[in-house]
């Protein structure tokens, strides 16, 4: 009986060490993927910085007031600008505005920027 009684002890001592030991794995585990998401985080963001980064506009246009663009949009302004300064471009049809987009307000200190002087 006092064997059995020491089988069945040193038993529950090894099937509580493998639980330690599984439950250390887990938490690892958990662990790695919180590094592993807050990597993709920061990936992600500098994956969209840089594609900021990299959008360039063909034109740049400098001084509409926004409520003069808020009234015709982007595009209607440019389309604008273009019957004024250029007359015989404007009544071609093959020209098509493909993307207008207004720069944030907002600045990237790190980040070099052009300078306009």
């Amino acid at each position: 009986m006092h064997n059995k009684m020491e089988t069945t002890t040193a038993r529950l001592e090894e099937a509580e060490e493998r639980i330690g030991e599984l439950e250390d794995k887990v938490m690892e585990k958990e662990e790695a993927e919180k590094k592993r998401d807050k990597k993709i985080q920061e990936y992600e963001g500098k994956i969209r910085e840089l594609s900021d980064t990299l959008k360039r506009n063909n034109i740049c246009i400098i001084g509409i007031p926004e409520e003069e663009e808020r009234g015709k949009g982007a595009e209607g302004v440019l389309e604008e600008i273009i019957a004024e300064n250029f007359p015989e471009l404007g009544k071609e049809k093959g020209i098509e505005i493909q993307e207008t987009q207004r720069t944030p307000f907002r600045r990237n200190l790190n980040r070099s920027s052009a300078r306009h002087t």
